[in-house]
């Protein structure tokens, strides 16, 4: 792809009251802005992703209104709803704009405000009828745990993997000044939660919360018109999944199975990029529960299945590892507001990639990073960044 990074922007992730979801990302957006040194009519178009406004939560609002706030200059701007990857979706879409020659500048940016609790969405709006959201099955945590309880019985990976995933989400979280959980948690007191559904306990999970990140993006001949530092989007990948994967949403299931749609999309953006899983420095990993890290690590191709176990426990997916994982502290640490965390991904591996992560900086002038989410009913998306 020829096309790069030359802004990031945060607004912090947790809950803000009396601050909207258009709110966060209009100032996710202005620290992009600054940060690439252009003005908002610079700018030639935009891709916005928020799910909390179709989802009927209050305060979030829709990406395009952020031309209110930010002004009224006949911008074309798109909003992007993709599940969980409605973030990456939108890069991509940003990305492809640029590509096709249609651009040269834009802006991609997500945001959302999600009340307490869990997620809970309408069985009907992915195309379930009532009753599988009448005996409980919309509620994820269900998915997740049945999901990676097959994967360590097939795999051999254990509970107390699954804690060291999140404490070092945590640990993570910790150093980093845009998260929300900033309270270190150890293994025994993340064992020790309470069971939500097994082997899933309460600090193992993301929760829905509240915060916004932007990117400014631009042709990569053009990259350092606007910053010394660009960092390159090698590619950037959608897909959908195949018929027998196993999808949160899905209440049936074939004999046969077919990998999980992140596969493919893993895949096809090491293809694009012309590199390797074992060339990437640092990884941006889907941890809606730690389970899901860690069957993401696989699917991604950074290790074989049940790899896992021997990997976490030698420390590789720590910040000083040699494959460090979610050094921001995830969506355990970070929470989920749905259109922003997909985007909070590339604003920590852009960070990563310009040395600039502070006390989580990973050691080594890292070049390659990779982001992936993975989004409801069966989503994925891709990514690989260079220096």
């Amino acid at each position: 792809m020829k096309v790069a990074i030359v802004g990031i922007g945060i607004h912090p992730f947790g809950r803000h009251e009396g601050v909207s979801g258009a709110d966060m990302g209009a100032l996710a957006t202005r620290r992009a802005l600054r940060d690439a040194g252009v003005e908002w009519s610079d700018l030639e178009f935009a891709f916005g992703g928020s799910l909390g406004q179709q989802l009927g939560h209050a305060g979030s609002g829709s990406p395009d209104t952020l031309v209110n706030q930010m002004g009224l200059t006949g911008l074309s701007f798109i909003n992007v709803m993709n599940g969980c990857a409605t973030a990456g979706s939108a890069v991509a879409m940003a990305a492809n704009s640029i590509e096709s020659g249609a651009f040269d500048l834009g802006l991609a940016v997500g945001f959302d405000k999600h009340p307490r609790g869990h997620f809970n969405a309408e069985a009907g709006a992915v195309g379930l009828d009532s009753w599988y959201g009448e005996v409980g099955m919309m509620v994820t945590t269900q998915f997740f745990a049945q999901k990676i309880n097959r994967y360590m019985h097939e795999f051999g990976i254990t509970q107390p993997t699954l804690a060291k995933v999140a404490a070092k989400a945590f640990r993570n979280g910790a150093r980093n000044p845009n998260a929300w959980r900033t309270k270190p948690w150890s293994e025994e007191e993340i064992l020790d939660s309470r069971l939500l559904n097994w082997p899933l306990t309460q600090y193992m999970f993301c929760s829905p919360d509240e915060g916004a990140a932007a990117l400014i993006v631009c042709r990569a001949d053009k990259a350092r018109e606007y910053t010394e530092r660009p960092v390159y989007l090698r590619s950037s990948t959608v897909t959908t999944r195949e018929f027998g994967s196993f999808e949160v949403f899905s209440p049936w299931l074939p004999v046969d199975r077919s990998p999980a749609p992140t596969v493919a999309a893993a895949t096809l953006a090491f293809e694009q990029a012309g590199v390797e899983p074992a060339d990437v420095d640092v990884a941006q990993l889907q941890d809606s529960e730690s389970g899901a890290e860690i069957m993401h690590m696989s699917e991604c191709g950074f290790c074989a299945d049940g790899d896992q176990e021997q990997l976490i426990a030698d420390g590789e997916t720590e910040i000083t590892g040699r494959l460090p994982v979610n050094t921001d502290g995830g969506l355990i640490a970070n929470g989920e507001p749905i259109g922003a965390s997909g985007m909070r991904q590339f604003h920590e591996i852009v960070l990563q990639l310009r040395g600039d992560a502070g006390d989580r900086q990973v050691p080594g002038d890292p070049s390659v990073g990779f982001t992936q989410v993975y989004g409801a009913p069966g989503i994925g998306a891709c990514a690989v960044l260079t220096t």
